[in-house]
Parts: structure tokens; C-alpha cells; sequence
């Protein structure tokens, strides 16, 4: 990986792509820090300082945005709105006829559903936006904090407006440097504002586990846990890189004297086909309890329950929906996602085939079998990587935000993979180039 970027930086046109992706990274870490107005923000640190916010409702945002959502910044949201309406719109694609059609249209179609998925993200940072207002107004962000309460101390309508406008045109400004990295510089943009936020935590999440440390002065901890996530790394790499290949034989044909066909490929299946979208899934759908709990003003049965078994992360409870929602959402992510008839059909149409199995239905049946045996291992890889927080509360006493948590290591090495594969591959074009001339 360092050799890749060391001959990019050798070569004029990558290295300004390269440099280009490093200035928008700056301006979006500089977003990241600036207050939004109407928020007091001595509160708001003093708040940091006090309350155990890693372990509230918001540490799965808080982590994609960089640590900006506690701190009620202009880029407060990052990019959770786009996250989330990139993976609505995906899902309505297989429900929504007009959807499917625009993406099977080509570029065409492309471009007017990502259009869709920016009105969505104006929508749900507005959404989010008026949300976490609420939420800071009146003390709920911060549990524990005796000033939670004043972090916004005019709570005017004009004041409630203007914070939501300045988080939500955050958002927007942070689409648009995700854009221009896709179009001016290295990679997609978005994954890699996402591995920046995930990264820009790790400092500060493992010098906590330092100073919380006891043996040799936190030293020993500190080293466990550098060599936990060293291992965890190496295991994240090998099954994202592990995939099923099922061989493909397209038949020989005859137009004239030219003949055509006869090529032999394969279909990788990816063990870990659905990523990280289940992992996400799971977390916030067990957000949903503790946030009604936590806005409710009753003391009812259900609300106790949920407050004991849903709110803390190494709950037995907790761990075992946890599990199973990651197990159940991998599976149902691969189904919306990949259509064995809609394969089959297209390597019957080109003529096509498995070779022992028959075109048509049975190349279906075969593939829907192979692939739900590689999703099981891949969806008990997920639930067992994601857990890794969970052990880490036990363990060390760390927070939910442990630095090398199943989320942040699944984006962080998916990313960085893409990224290197992306810019060996404009080196290979370039050298083709250079050896052509």
C-alpha cells in the first residue's frame, strides 16, 4: 500500500489528484470544529469533559461524523444523511418499478437517482438536524452534565431555525466535497469523508484506554489493544478479500467466418456480500427503543425494561438482538441486492452457462444455494467482529467508541482497499500508456 502511494506521488497527474483529496480533507476536519450559532460552547466542552457521552444513543453518528455531532458543529451531521438515503433509495429499487427502470438505464438512470438521493439527504438532515436541537435544548444529549440544560441558552424559534439551517447546508457542503473528491481526486468521496471521520477518533479513543489503564500505567492495555486490532485487521482483510468463484463457459458461435463465444469466466460471491450496511442497520434499529424510552415521559413497564436491557452495550439482552439483528439483516441485504434469476436469465441470454448445471431455472436454484451457505459464515463474521466493543467494555472499561470496534474497522479497511486498488490500477493504465508511446 505504501509503494502504491509513493509511485502515485511520483506521478504529476495522481499527485495532484492525491494533493486535491487532501486539501478537501483539511476543510472538512477545520467544518468539523466549528460551533454552529446559538450554541454556548464552554457548555458544551464542559459537558464533553463531565458526562459519558460515548456510551448515549448518538455514538454511532457521533463516530461517523468525526466526533462533530457532541460538539453541535456545522458538519454535526457529516454524512449519516447520505448514508442513510443512499441505502433507502437502494432498498426502494427493488420495490419501486420507475426505480428499478432508471437503474437498469445506464449512466442515465444513475445520475437521476443520485439526484433522488440528494433531495433525501436535504430532507433527513433537516430531520436529524431538528432532532438533535431538540435533543440539546433540553439537556438529553448529555446525561449527567449539571449544564446540560444551557447549551443552548436562547431557545427562541429564530435560534431553533437558524441551527438547523446551518446543520443541514453543513450537510450539503459535505455532499459536495464527497462529489468533488469522486470527480477531482483519489477514490469515492464519500467513503472517504466516512474513513476520515472513523479515523480522526482513533487518537483520542486509544490514549483513553491509556490513561484508564492500571497495569504499568496503562501501557499494557495500551499494547493489547494495538495488537487486538493489528489481529483484527489481519482478519477483516482476509474475509473481505475471500469470495466464492463459480466458473462460467460461454458457447462458441459462428457469424460468417468470425466466431465469437467460447470465452470461460467466473461470478464472484464475496463472502462478506452485504459489507457493513447490516451492522449499521442493527444499531440504529436498537436505538429506536432507547430513544422513545428516553423522550418518554411515563414510568411505565415497557420503559424500565427498555432502559435496563437496551441502553447498555454489555447487557446480555443487548448482545444477543445485536447478534441475531446483524445475522437476519445480512441475509436480507443479500437478497434485495443480488437476483440469481436475473443472472441466470442474462447468461442464458448470452448464451451463457454453469458448466454440469442447465441454463434457465436450474442456474438459479444453483446459485441462490451457493449463495445463502457462503452468507451464513459471512453474516457470523459480521456479528462476531461487531461485538468486539462489547468485549472491550468488559475488558478494558472502554466506551462504545472503542477505536477498534467492528464498525470503524469493517469501513476503515473496506475503504482503504478500494482506495489502493483504485490507484494501482490508474498506475497500471498510465504505465500501458507510457510503454504504447
Amino acid at each position: 500500500m505504501l509503494t502504491a502511494f509513493a509511485r502515485a506521488f511520483r506521478t504529476p497527474d495522481l499527485r495532484k489528484k492525491l494533493l486535491f483529496t487532501l486539501g478537501i480533507i483539511v476543510v472538512y476536519r477545520v467544518g468539523t470544529h466549528v460551533p454552529i450559532p446559538g450554541v454556548d460552547y464552554k457548555n458544551v466542552q464542559t459537558c464533553m469533559d463531565v458526562a459519558d457521552s460515548n456510551r448515549g444513543l448518538f455514538s454511532l453518528i457521533n463516530m461517523f461524523s468525526g466526533g462533530a455531532l457532541l460538539q453541535i458543529t456545522i458538519f454535526a451531521l457529516g454524512i449519516m444523511p447520505y448514508i442513510t438515503a443512499s441505502i433507502i433509495l437502494q432498498l426502494l429499487t427493488v420495490v419501486i418499478p420507475r426505480l428499478e427502470a432508471l437503474k437498469k438505464e445506464g449512466s442515465a438512470g444513475t445520475a437521476k437517482i443520485t439526484q433522488y438521493t440528494r433531495y433525501l439527504t436535504v430532507a433527513l438532515a433537516i430531520l436529524q438536524g431538528t432532532g438533535l436541537v431538540a435533543t440539546a435544548r433540553s439537556g438529553a444529549l448529555f446525561s449527567g452534565c449539571p449544564v446540560a440544560n444551557q447549551i443552548v441558552p436562547d431557545q427562541s424559534i429564530f435560534t431553533t431555525i437558524t441551527m438547523v439551517v446551518t446543520m443541514t447546508a453543513g450537510t450539503c457542503v459535505v455532499m459536495w466535497l464527497g462529489e468533488l473528491i469522486t470527480d477531482r481526486g483519489i477514490g469515492n468521496g464519500m467513503s472517504i469523508l466516512m474513513f476520515i471521520s472513523i479515523a480522526a477518533t482513533f487518537p483520542s479513543a486509544l490514549w483513553t484506554v491509556k490513561v484508564q489503564g492500571k497495569l504499568a500505567d496503562g501501557w499494557i492495555e495500551f499494547g493489547t489493544v494495538i495488537a487486538v486490532g493489528l489481529c483484527m485487521v489481519g482478519l477483516v482483510v482476509f474475509v473481505e478479500q475471500a469470495q466464492r468463484r463459480i466458473p462460467v463457459q460461454y458457447a462458441k458461435r459462428m457469424i460468417g467466418r468470425r466466431s465469437y463465444g467460447g470465452t470461460s469466466t467466473y461470478i464472484p460471491l464475496k463472502v462478506n456480500q452485504a459489507g457493513v450496511i447490516p451492522v449499521i442497520f442493527a444499531s440504529s434499529l436498537l436505538y429506536i427503543p432507547s430513544l422513545v424510552a428516553q423522550f418518554s415521559k411515563s414510568n411505565s413497564g415497557w420503559k424500565t425494561w427498555v432502559t435496563q436491557n437496551l441502553t447498555k452495550g454489555d447487557h446480555p439482552i443487548y448482545i444477543t438482538l445485536y447478534f441475531l439483528l446483524i445475522v437476519f439483516f445480512a441475509f436480507f441485504y443479500v437478497a434485495i441486492s443480488f437476483n440469481p434469476e436475473e443472472v441466470a436469465d442474462n447468461m442464458k441470454k448470452y448464451g451463457g452457462f454453469i458448466p454440469g448445471i442447465r441454463a434457465g431455472r436450474p442456474t438459479a436454484e444453483y446459485l441462490s444455494y451457493v449463495l445463502n451457505r457462503i452468507t451464513w459464515p459471512g453474516s457470523l463474521y459480521l456479528g462476531l467482529i461487531a461485538l468486539v466493543p462489547t468485549v472491550a467494555l468488559v475488558g478494558f472499561g472502554a466506551n462504545q467508541n472503542f477505536p477498534f470496534g467492528g464498525t470503524s474497522i469493517l469501513i476503515i479497511v473496506g475503504v482503504g482497499l478500494e482506495t489502493v486498488k483504485q490507484i494501482e490500477s490508474q498506475l497500471q493504465q498510465r504505465n500501458y500508456e507510457g510503454f504504447l508511446r
